[in-house]
């Protein structure tokens, strides 16, 4: 299978058209029809619904969409670390991560590096723990950030300077709005958006279901979430109370959202993580030594 064929295959896929990727591509629609049937032939799956002036991918042309990506993805970030390894340190690092106030301590690490080597780059992946530990495994990204309770089993890691805070937002019109701080026995009889996480990691250490205690299969989860953005969106059209962490959410004078912290407080530390025996490129590595430097210090 060659890097060549699959570029022009995510061509096609992403067009929904083989003349509008043969124009981008540069090349004859005959020459790409017969590359994408000999793909399929490789592969003895059909990866293409073709029609008179459009295709749609298959099951298997879907699942292929998200490998090819990822592979060229991957090529792309081997190619250009080679490319920079000069004297001038430049590149690129890849940093994935959840909303959390935290990344605050991470760009201030990216600021100061900048100012040094301004040809350093930063690209940003946003994603809960499952997405950024799966791009970590899969060498897309050189550093997570993740939230307390985490698997760190394969990763190396260093804790981040700062704690994130559980609380409640909710509508400032809210009947639980004037209290200053929520206990478990508020959320019994309320709609409640809460974190995916949580409810997958139930019979695992989880400081959010200790908290909760035996209450917490009486709870009323009407929608889940993996970033906490469009649950602030369901808070505002009135689907009920969202289970999020302080500063991720905009609650400030302007909004008609606010945030109260739960009672107990609850905390929950952050890492930045990084794969056991990885290969750093120049960049990253000149990104590692100044995390080691900040937060170390």
């Amino acid at each position: 299978m060659e890097l060549r064929v699959l570029r022009y295959f995510l061509a096609v896929a992403r067009e929904g058209s083989m003349t509008a990727a043969a124009a981008l591509l540069h090349i004859t629609q005959p020459t790409l029809s017969r590359q994408l049937k000999d793909l399929e032939q490789q592969l003895s799956k059909k990866l293409f619904i073709r029609s008179s002036h459009s295709v749609t991918l298959t099951e298997e042309g879907i699942l292929l969409r998200k490998r090819a990506e990822e592979i060229i993805d991957l090529v792309d970030k081997v190619e250009f670390e080679f490319n920079s390894m000069e004297d001038t340190i430049a590149g690129d690092v890849y940093i994935g991560g959840g909303e959390t106030d935290a990344m605050r301590q991470i760009g201030k690490v990216a600021k100061d590096l900048q100012l040094n080597y301004p040809k350093i780059r930063y690209h940003l992946y946003s994603g809960n723990e499952e997405d950024v530990t799966d791009r970590l495994d899969k060498g897309l990204l050189d550093f997570g950030v993740l939230i307390q309770p985490a698997d760190l089993s394969k990763y190396n890691h260093i804790v981040i300077p700062a704690k994130d805070v559980w609380g409640i937002i909710m509508k400032k019109n809210s009947p639980l709005a004037f209290k200053d701080t929520i206990q478990a026995v508020d959320l019994l009889d309320v709609p409640l958006i809460c974190s995916r996480q949580p409810l997958q990691q139930r019979y695992s250490k989880n400081e959010f279901l200790d908290w909760f205690g035996e209450g917490f299969d009486k709870l009323n989860v009407v929608t889940t979430y993996n970033l906490a953005f469009n649950a602030a969106i369901m808070v505002e059209e009135g689907m009920g109370y969202a289970i999020a962490l302080d500063k991720i959410v905009n609650t400030s004078r302007d909004s008609n959202l606010c945030f109260k912290p739960l009672e107990p407080r609850l905390e929950s530390e952050l890492y930045i993580v990084w794969k056991k025996h990885q290969s750093f490129s120049v960049a990253a590595d000149m990104f590692l030594k100044a995390i080691q430097i900040k937060f170390s210090s």
